[in-house]
């Protein structure tokens, strides 16, 4: 549908206009109508609406619906595209019009329409991925370096649907539904329109909503399916092919731009992709008895923030018709037997599942899908908790969207679920551009990968290949392995890095080191799935501090390092870049048994941690705080604390002040500026915080020094971009920026 892209980026927009092409002429013809038992009371003309497609615009189906029903206009057939498929399918489920405004406003757009599932709800090997590798490309290498067909494949819009359809899994053609329907999709392969009107009710929706480059297209009886708005955007045939007397359509697409519109090129070519349907939508509308054209002003495809607003401009649109819509109005006794009808072919839901299938994926794949669902088996069945388990599944990064149906087996309830497994991997690509800098006094750029094979020797196995090069450099590989179907895992690993390191006299820097290490380690831990993880291991590496830029007469350090670390992580944050809630806590304990410049074994403890506390929609506090001890001893230049840089004294340059031991703590808050468009990124955040630090060898000579900081991030496809001005009590001061990561 070319109105579902009409306000993204100007890339988006040439995107379309390759995927997007004129209506085909190979259109299929409708199926005859089938004859079946409808909710009309006699000697009345049958009503069909036609429900155009348009993203969050075709919201206002619900509003034009609401009117009808309060009216008492009766409602034979639904015939659909896109998101007027996904409105009529709703209404022709059964729901009334009040079920279905409470329905909508339930619906978490943002959440629904995302990529992947939210940062907390994927497995905790994908939250260190994103942690890391903020760019949001998809790729993989199964064949060759390859991406998905679509920039979401749609698993959030798939469960919403599940849930719609999950009471008529078992019909076997459209008419059973309380209300008889249709929805069209585009062959991709053929170019034809293809009536959907029997089979599976929620892959029949999925494609007719898969908008080419936006969502990966639906495989559906052989053909390659995708959004139906291509060729019949206003299926007023459709209607009329189901018997019906009077086709009402409810067309929402937006209006054609006036002169100063064409004085751009983004405008230019919004403009050319309206014309290219312009005449299709005409003639389709020209077969419909009475047209209803609500005034939806500037909201766009993506405006699901303003749901409501548009549902009560569709309803203000139908009731400006209200002339010629009345006189179809039923009495209250014929209403009431209209209203009765269609309730009494309404479907309950399975309540409950006694056994499973798995469709889509074979062998380990589904053995591991059944082994996590088996606990909602045998009993009452709740699906928001089957979602969330789904939903959990995907987040472990195998599948491209799960889905439900249910089913009877030998007389027995069951439940089907519908497995879809990246075509792209595995083994999946993480990309990370990382970009820091303070002024021109400090300027740091990296780029790199992580290569990532799933399975591999075992199942739940995985191989994790770094790659990072430019001011910091590191290649490092870890084997990591469940042991047996538990949550204990074992981890040997290997490492070869080179980083800059600031050195300073007093607050004066006066040289750059270049920390270079290479080693491995052997970890055994428990990872409990999502939020946390607990390791235990040994660690050695050999390593080397010398001068890079500075003074020559500096010293160098070499030798081998060997340690036992005991690390736990908690992470309940609902963002990688920028939270809104949740508790990141990171807790590393180490003895270091030997290191250059250690004449002794030491232990030592560090401690970090960053706490969200939402204060309403928009607005967050956070509290960061951590701290670092050697019990004892003197700390080796490759174990001593470091402050300094952003969120760690942003006034100050990174490793300004070392110590045996540190203190940090930060109070702030940040808001919502700016609503990115979908697919482009999520937010623009502004905030300030207060932050305090000490970093010392000797508790006589502890000096606490502050800053106070004021920034905005935006949460972008490319990572998070940062940009904050710092500056302390004593008069330091800094901009500090940052690409990829949040400083």
């Amino acid at each position: 549908m070319l109105s579902d892209l009409r306000r993204l980026s100007l890339f988006a927009i040439v995107l379309a206009a390759v995927s997007f092409p004129p209506a085909a002429h190979g259109q299929q013809e409708p199926p005859p109508a089938t004859t079946v038992p409808t909710p009309e009371p006699p000697h009345r003309p049958r009503i069909a609406l036609a429900l155009s497609g348009g993203g969050a615009r075709g919201l206002a189906h619900v509003g034009v619906l609401q009117w009808m029903e309060e009216n008492h206009i009766p409602v034979d057939s639904v015939a659909g595209t896109s998101m007027g498929a996904l409105v009529g399918a709703v209404y022709a489920t059964g729901m009334n019009t009040t079920e279905m405004h409470d329905f909508v406003k339930t619906i978490q757009w943002d959440d629904v329409l995302l990529r992947e599932p939210t940062y907390d709800q994927l497995s905790y090997r994908r939250k260190q991925d994103r942690s890391s590798y903020q760019v949001g490309a998809m790729l993989g290498l199964k064949h060759g370096l390859n991406g998905p067909n679509g920039l979401s494949p749609a698993h959030g819009v798939g469960l919403l649907i599940d849930r719609i359809a999950f009471p008529y899994s078992t019909i076997s053609t459209f008419d059973d539904l309380p209300t008889p329907f249709r929805c069209v999709a585009t062959d991709m392969l053929t170019g034809d329109a293809i009536i959907l009107h029997d089979g599976s009710l929620a892959e029949s929706l999925r494609a007719t909503m898969a908008i080419p480059a936006v969502f990966t297209p639906v495989e559906l009886n052989g053909r390659f399916l995708a959004d139906g708005g291509l060729v019949n955007n206003i299926p007023t045939d459709v209607a009329r092919s189901m018997g019906a007397d009077i086709v009402i359509a409810v067309d929402i697409a937006p209006p054609l731009g006036a002169r100063d519109k064409l004085q751009t090129l983004a405008g230019v070519l919004d403009q050319s992709l309206s014309l290219m349907t312009i005449d299709h939508d005409r003639r389709a509308l020209q077969q419909a008895d009475i047209v209803l054209a609500p005034d939806l002003g500037t909201h766009t495809v993506f405006d699901y923030e303003s749901a409501e607003e548009i549902i009560r401009m569709g309803y203000d649109g139908a009731a400006r018709k209200a002339a010629v819509l009345r006189p179809f109005a039923l009495s209250d006794a014929d209403w009431q037997q209209y209203v009765a009808a269609r309730d009494a072919r309404k479907r309950a839901p399975q309540k409950s599942a006694s056994t499973l299938e798995v469709a889509g994926v074979t062998g380990d794949a589904a053995q591991h899908i059944e082994r996590k669902l088996r606990k909602i088996l045998n009993r009452d069945l709740d699906l928001k908790e089957l979602d969330a388990r789904l939903t959990h599944l995907v987040g472990e990064g195998r599948f491209d969207s799960l889905g439900y149906e249910g089913f009877t087996q030998n007389g027995v309830p069951a439940l089907r679920i519908v497995a879809h497994e990246k075509t792209y991997g595995p083994p999946f690509v993480d990309l990370a551009v990382n970009v820091n800098g303070s002024g021109t006094a400090a300027f740091d750029f990296s780029a790199g990968l992580r290569v990532t094979f799933m399975d591999f020797k075992n199942h739940g196995g995985e191989w994790r290949n770094d790659l990072l090069l430019g001011s910091s450099n590191l290649a490092a590989t870890e084997f990591y392995q469940p042991i047996g179907d538990s949550h204990f895992f074992a981890a040997p690993y290997a490492f070869a890095s080179k980083t800059a390191r600031n050195a300073f006299t007093g607050q004066t820097r006066i040289a750059i080191f270049g920390d270079e290490r290479a080693g491995g380690g052997f970890d055994l831990g428990y990872n409990s799935g999502r939020r946390s993880e607990l390791r235990f291991g040994y660690q050695i590496f050999t390593a080397k501090l010398a001068p890079l830029v500075g003074s020559a007469g500096l010293p160098r350090v070499t030798g081998s390092t060997g340690e036992l670390r005991l690390r736990y992580v908690w992470d309940s944050q609902d963002s990688p870049a920028v939270p809104s809630s949740g508790t990141r806590v990171i807790a590393t304990l180490s003895r270091v048994l030997q290191s250059p410049t250690l004449v002794h074994s030491l232990d030592q403890l560090d401690v970090q941690t960053s706490t969200f506390i939402p204060t309403g929609p928009k607005t967050s506090l956070f509290f960061n705080a951590s701290g670092g001890t050697t019990f004892h001893g003197t700390a080796g230049p490759f174990q001593v604390f470091a402050l300094g840089g952003p969120f760690r004294l942003g006034a100050y340059l990174p490793q300004e002040f070392l110590g045996n031991h540190y203190g940090y703590a930060a109070l702030g808050f940040r808001r919502d500026l700016y609503h990115l468009p979908q697919f482009v990124g999520r937010k623009i955040y502004w905030g300030g915080w207060y932050e305090a630090g000490t970093a010392f060898n000797d508790p006589d000579s502890v000096v606490v020094r502050g800053s106070v900081n004021l920034g905005v991030i935006a949460e972008t496809i490319v990572g998070p971009i940062a940009l904050a001005g710092a500056v302390s009590p004593t008069g330091q001061s800094r901009v500090n920026f940052s690409i990829g990561r949040v400083f």
